[in-house]
């Protein structure tokens, strides 16, 4: 069974290398202008110059979003943004805008383009349309089943990308007008503040004042509040029916949630590369993605259309079972550097996740400061201590706290 490539969001520097380090074949990211993710920490151009040298070096690849919906006075800039990214070597640009497309093609002939999910391709026409202009790839819609993205996949013959965990949005492929209407916002300009998260009642037009629960719920409704998608059960029928890249969402995520999820789907695709007649949903791959900040899962429309149960009517809020608090830096003479991430207090039992998928306990015992005097916490927000540890413990791995059962 061939074997799709793997794509990480990458927020910054930092998320790019823990991507890569826990399994990612590619990631993508953005610079300061032209992201669908503005309130990301998002990279310098020189940044985005070390990121590629960083990623080859790796053999791996990285994909610059250039897909906001960019009015007149924003193309001024444009020409000289995708002369650098030529110059920088990025491996492809992801763009959903014609004009933009268009610019692409003509002024840096030879970088690759993928046609983001915000260009809306829900059908074979749409994705060969894009092919026939000389895309190299088409990030399908979420909003399509299997069977529709196998008719696509016969009649075309360029890449095709499919995300298969993350955030859903309420509005096609993240087309969104809610938040530039309510915030001033332009979701389409990188700057969504979901909007569609938010807690909504409903007000009768002769009953100014007066708010109605759409269901009976003490909360308000949650008619907008959509689940996270997760695909694992149906990656064997995804890569069955050619699918070229699984891109996990989520450049304005955490570390923990980059690491922990990449680590999850990395193993599964290793699964089906050496034994896919044996392919099943482990337990414990369930269990580290209900670890990371996350809504309750669903499948989105791979299977069916969804229905009232899509969405979620009793919170708004995200669910976790472990809190990340801390990053190992480094490992010798019998004792671990631990970066901290949220406060840790001596006596605690951690969980440590390594990048080979390996978990582990170990107690914050005997804490020490840099200097060697002793604690009895780290509060300080990426304060460096060590603890003694009896066996080595890979840089990069991940310190969590059980906060509740699963």
């Amino acid at each position: 069974m061939k074997i799709p490539e793997l794509l990480a969001p990458a927020g910054n520097m930092e998320k790019m290398k823990m991507a890569f380090l826990y399994g990612a074949d590619a990631v993508y990211l953005g610079g300061k202008f032209f992201g669908m993710r503005a309130q990301s920490g998002n990279f310098s151009e020189a940044e985005i110059a070390e990121a590629a040298i960083y990623a080859h070096s790796l053999g791996k690849k990285i994909y610059v979003t250039v897909n906001i919906m960019p009015h007149n006075e924003e193309f001024a800039k444009l020409p000289a943004y995708l002369d650098f990214l030529q110059d920088a070597g990025v491996d492809a640009l992801i763009v959903a805008d014609p004009g933009v497309f268009r610019l692409a093609k003509e002024r840096v002939k030879g970088l690759p383009l993928h046609v983001s999910t915000q260009a809306n391709t829900v059908n074979w026409a749409g994705a060969l349309f894009w092919q026939e202009l000389g895309a190299e790839r088409v990030v399908l819609a979420r909003e399509l089943s299997l069977p529709e993205i196998g008719e696509i996949r016969k009649k075309t013959s360029f890449d095709i990308e499919v995300f298969i965990h993350g955030a859903m949005c309420i509005s096609y492929s993240g087309r969104c007008l809610l938040s530039s209407y309510m915030t001033g916002r332009d979701a389409n300009q990188g700057e969504c503040a979901q909007a569609c998260r938010w807690r909504y009642s409903l007000l009768e037009e002769q009953r100014p004042g007066e708010y109605f629960p759409v269901f009976e719920d003490e909360y308000g409704t949650y008619v907008f509040n959509s689940r996270d998608l997760c695909l694992l059960q149906h990656l064997p029928a995804l890569c069955r029916a050619g699918v070229n890249s699984f891109k996990i969402e989520g450049r304005m995520k955490s570390v923990h949630y980059v690491a922990t999820v990449v680590n999850v789907y990395r193993e599964a695709l290793d699964l089906l590369a050496t034994a896919p007649e044996k392919f099943e949903v482990k337990e414990h791959w369930l269990k580290e993605l209900a670890k990371i900040s996350h809504r309750p899962y669903t499948e989105g429309f791979i299977a069916s259309r969804p229905d009232a149960g899509g969405q979620v009517y009793t919170s708004s809020s995200y669910r976790q079972t472990h809190d990340f608090v801390g990053l190992a830096v480094n490992c010798e003479n019998g004792f671990l550097t631990i970066e901290q991430r949220n406060n840790i207090k001596e006596g605690e039992v951690l969980e440590v996740l390594e990048p080979s998928g390996k978990i582990s306990t170990l107690k914050m015992a005997d804490m020490q400061d840099m200097e060697g005097f002793s604690i009895v916490a780290a509060p300080h927000p990426q304060q460096l201590f060590r603890v003694p540890c009896s066996s080595a413990v890979t840089v990069g791995a991940l310190l969590r706290r059980r906060v509740e059962d699963a």
